[in-house]
């Protein structure tokens, strides 16, 4: 499904991902952690082509292909989705509207993506301007919506879990699950890890400074994490 080799991308004239590597199989749902500031949502707007992010070395490989140098545009064309850790705010454009024009895209029925805004208390939301004085929950249930109607091949999901009160975490935890089925393969980001009680981890990377440290069973790496931090999966049997 996605490979990345050797990977090096350098922002604002600093090295950001240094020689990254990771590999997401077909339907492997991958847990990303690390604390602020460490390259994660960096690598995700790698995967997704942000012109922000220039790639020095390495390459992305989805499917078989080389997408190392495709547009935002063209990789979600082939099938890739990106939860924003902090989404846009677009005035003059309904969240509805853009809604409606990926599900005519996709061929994804509508009255299906209205039950799925009323099971997550957005309904209210669908004629406002997207984002626009959106709640951070409400930012995040609108970016599952908007995903559900994409049905990516490769979901990345970027801190869904970070300024969700518990009760919206409720929420957006389902929706997640019932978004990441068996065929869905997808990168999930988070610093905390109260996401991954909603999801069925296969693998978990742990990312430093930059660089993938160490990979592993995503249960045993979180009760690591919980009980020494992030620095020690510098020095664990799993450290790369």
């Amino acid at each position: 499904m996605l490979e990345i080799r050797d990977l090096t991308v350098e922002a604002s004239g600093r090295i950001i991902l240094d020689s990254v590597k990771l590999t997401v199989r077909d339907g492997e749902k991958v847990l990303l952690l690390g604390p602020n500031g460490s390259g994660k949502s960096s690598l995700m707007q790698t995967i997704m082509g942000n012109p922000s992010y220039k790639i020095l070395s390495g390459s992305i490989m989805f499917n078989g292909r080389d997408i190392t140098g495709l547009s935002p545009e063209e990789r979600a064309r082939i099938g890739i989705g990106l939860i924003f850790q902090i989404p846009p705010k677009v005035k003059g454009v309904r969240l509805m509207d853009l809604i409606e024009r990926i599900a005519k895209m996709r061929g994804i029925d509508l009255d299906e993506i209205r039950r799925k805004a009323e099971e997550l208390r957005i309904s209210h939301l669908l004629e406002r301007d997207l984002n626009v004085g959106f709640s951070g929950g409400e930012m995040k249930k609108a970016e599952l919506l908007i995903m559900l109607s994409q049905r990516p091949k490769l979901a990345l999901i970027d801190e869904i879990d970070s300024g969700v009160d518990v009760e919206s975490m409720e929420h957006v935890g389902s929706s997640l699950n019932g978004i990441l089925s068996s065929d869905t393969s997808a990168i999930v980001v988070t610093h905390t890890g109260y996401i991954s009680k909603y999801i069925n981890a296969d693998i978990a990377y742990v990312m430093l400074n930059g660089r993938i440290v160490c990979s592993g069973d995503p249960n045993s790496i979180l009760d690591n994490i919980r009980r020494e931090g992030f620095e020690a999966c510098m020095s664990c049997k799993r450290a790369i």
